[in-house]
């Protein structure tokens, strides 16, 4: 995702997953939207200090997302990251990622068949 405006309504809709250290929102696209899940992050300088820390974290997203991207659906997907998430190393934040994906996966499936 990359304006605003999809944040937005990501944020005004959204359901919650949480899995320390993130917590993901997630809707179902609009209809004009591409049919594939698109994602969106927020790390914020409070909850992680260095910047280093940040992009760590956010590459790790990224590329946990791009793993799990095909079993997600059509949906838009914010991650938010808690604090200290700097503390966990980089395979306690795929495995936690890992979850969240499947958690995700599973209320999307239960969302879109009732």
């Amino acid at each position: 995702m990359t304006c605003a405006s999809d944040y937005q309504q990501v944020f005004a809709g959204a359901r919650r997953v949480s899995e320390a250290p993130f917590t993901g929102l997630w809707r179902h696209h609009p209809s004009d939207a591409p049919q594939t899940a698109r994602l969106g992050m927020a790390v914020a300088k409070r909850n992680v200090r260095l910047a280093t820390q940040r992009n760590r974290v956010k590459r790790l997203i990224r590329e946990s997302f791009r793993h799990h991207r095909d079993s997600l659906g059509a949906i838009d997907i914010v991650v938010l990251c808690k604090p200290r998430a700097e503390r966990y190393s980089n395979e306690q934040l795929r495995e936690a990622l890992d979850r969240l994906w499947q958690r995700m996966s599973i209320q999307c499936e239960r969302s879109s068949s009732s």
